[in-house]
């Protein structure tokens, strides 16, 4: 179990279920041409940095591929809500693609704190699979890179928590939205950074997603930074429910109550 002070560590109720980040241009060298990162060069803390002219040529569009699949966007258009200006700097959620990011994932997921509320720890194709599900399916969860200043330091599932197996846990009302995160990068974690970050996304939620009334989640009870976090982003503990391979804690933060908490 993770002792840091917040929410590195959010859990998710069913777990297991050619490019890749080491390649993010990283800025511009003497001449002015993107400078990328040699992958021998790379560090635990993978500080990378994605020029927005890069993002441009890479960014997936859940949106666009439900549309020409002829489904619904059941999320509004994740890959669209921009970045946000928090107090340690600006943040986006960049919709996952395995051919660019496996690598990347599949590191933190391999990291024993994370594997221990995660249960993805293994080869690259143990993480591919769990991402594929997501990507493949009819778009009610969409896995996500949190970028902090540009540098991917943070993983992510925004998903219909009315349409998820969870709904047959709780109340659900349409529109609730689920979240599942990790802080990837040591550095970043036991300093409050995932209390403000969930802040934030919970605010992007319910910005982007005018019908959403509620903003959930559901870590295990055993994980105390990751419930820190909830309560400090202004969630409120709802219930307990049984989830198959846990007891969680049903984190709610409703946008009735938003300016209060």
């Amino acid at each position: 179990m993770a002792t840091e002070g917040d929410g590195l560590l959010d859990d998710h109720a069913s777990a297991r279920g050619a490019m890749d980040a080491v390649g993010f241009p990283v800025g511009a060298g003497a001449s002015g041409a993107p400078r990328v990162v040699d992958p021998a060069d790379a560090v635990d803390t993978l500080d990378l940095r994605m020029t927005e002219e890069f993002a441009t040529l890479v960014r997936f569009d859940p949106a666009a591929v439900a549309a020409a699949a002829g489904r619904p966007d059941l999320l509004d258009g994740v890959g669209q809500w921009g970045p946000v200006a928090t107090d340690v700097g600006p943040f986006q959620l960049l919709p996952v693609l395995p051919e660019r990011d496996l690598r990347l994932v599949s590191r933190w997921m391999n990291d024993p704190a994370v594997d221990a509320f995660w249960d993805l720890a293994g080869p690259e194709h143990v993480t591919e699979a769990h991402l594929r599900t997501q990507l493949e399916g009819d778009g009610r969860s969409v896995p996500c890179l949190g970028l902090l200043d540009g540098v991917p330091m943070s993983y992510w599932e925004i998903y219909r928590a009315d349409l998820d197996p969870l709904a047959r846990h709780y109340p659900s009302r349409p529109h609730d939205t689920g979240l599942h995160f990790l802080l990837g990068r040591v550095p970043d974690r036991g300093r409050g950074l995932g209390t403000r970050l969930l802040r934030a996304v919970a605010d992007l939620v319910l910005d982007r997603r005018p019908l959403c009334g509620r903003v959930v989640g559901e870590p295990d009870l055993r994980n105390t930074p990751s419930l820190a976090a909830f309560l400090g982003a202004g969630f409120r503990m709802s219930a307990e429910i049984e989830l198959p391979g846990k007891r969680a804690a049903l984190m709610v933060r409703d946008r009735s109550l938003r300016a209060v908490l």
